[in-house]
This record gives structure tokens, sequence and C-alpha cells, in this order.
């Protein structure tokens, strides 16, 4: 898979797959709060914010996190996938964790974020690549949350509590494709700055 980003997208594309790598070895022992600090940082710090239709020439794509890292871009969708795995991978249970739908309101658009809830009670903090720090959802009155889901429920969060389960998550069928993909090596082209003879970007 290395060897791959590298041939198609260059060595930066290798170096922030391999500091990812690192990135998860690094925080697993360390405690949840710093895992998803670093976590945070590291997507925020390293993808740059390329919406769907520009980036892979549809509406909504959900990326793995090895194209969202390969191909150095993502959207809001993409951000949130990339920080949920990772958060798993370091042994953050996915009983705490969720991806979640909300409304921004000053930029008055659906955005995603990831939520993480300490204990089954807590207000949940947010991961969001459009704010650098991680704050309490109550203060975080510029997101109206919609529904939320994890690898095995998903929730309607409109009363912004923990919320009312829906049902298996499996039935989101982006999500299902996502993770059917996430078992492949292949790694999807991107269509910006893509020569149409190489199939290189520029």
């Amino acid at each position: 898979m290395l060897q791959e980003a590298e041939s198609r997208f260059g060595s930066a594309a290798r170096i922030r797959l391999e500091d990812w790598q690192t990135l998860i070895k690094d925080i697993t022992p360390l405690s949840e709060e710093k895992k998803l600090k670093k976590t945070n940082e590291f997507f925020n710090e390293k993808v740059r914010f390329v919406n769907d239709i520009d980036h892979w020439g549809e509406k909504d794509y959900w990326a793995t996190p090895v194209e969202t890292l390969a191909t150095h871009g993502g959207d809001c969708e993409d951000f949130s996938i990339a920080k949920y795995f990772t958060l798993l991978q370091a042994g953050v249970d996915d009983s705490k964790l969720r991806i979640t739908y909300v409304k921004a309101t000053t930029l008055n658009q659906a955005h995603m974020v990831v939520t993480y809830y300490p204990t089954a009670d807590a207000i949940p903090l947010v991961l969001d690549n459009l704010v650098r720090s991680i704050f309490p959802s109550n203060l975080r009155k510029d997101l109206v949350p919609v529904y939320s889901f994890n690898g095995r429920d998903v929730w309607n969060n409109q009363d912004r509590g923990r919320g009312k389960r829906l049902g298996p998550s499996t039935g989101i069928d982006a999500w299902s494709q996502l993770k059917q993909r996430m078992t492949s090596s292949d790694i999807r082209q991107p269509i910006e700055n893509t020569s149409p003879l190489t199939g290189r970007k520029s």
C-alpha cells in the first residue's frame, strides 16, 4: 500500500501514511484525552480541505483514511472518518465514538464531526476540522446535531441528547460501502489536476 501510494502520488503521500502509522503506535498507550487531541491535530494539520465534487468528481464520496492521506485532500466526512478509525486503532472503544451529522449554523450547511462520549451519560466532546480545539458539544452552539452512527448503530440526535437508537448502521449505504473498500489496498485516483494521459496528478 505504501509503495502504491508513493508510485502514484509521490513520496509525500508515503510520508503522510507512514506518519499516520507512527501516530497510531505513539498514541495507543496514552490516555484517551491525549489520543483525541493528537488525532484531531494530526488530521487538521496534515489534510487539506477539498470538496468531493472537485476532488472525486462526485457530490458525496466517503473516502477511506488511506485515500484521504494519499491524495492529500478530503471534506468534513473524510476528516471524521479518518479520525474515527484512527481512534479505534489506538484502542478507543467503539461505544464511546460516533460520527455525527450536524448542521453548521455559521456556514448554513450540513457538516460532519466526530463525537466522543467518555461515559454513557456524558456530554460528548467534538472533534472538528473547522475548529482546531476540542470542545464539549454544549459549547458548540454553532452545531445542531441531526443523527450519529458508529460501527454498530445509528441514532437520531435532534434533541441534542445521546439520541434515540434507530437501528444498525449497516443501513447507511455510504458507510457500508466505505467499510467494504477498507478491506482493499486499492487507492482511488482523484480527478483534480490529473493528466488524462498518465492518470497522475500534475
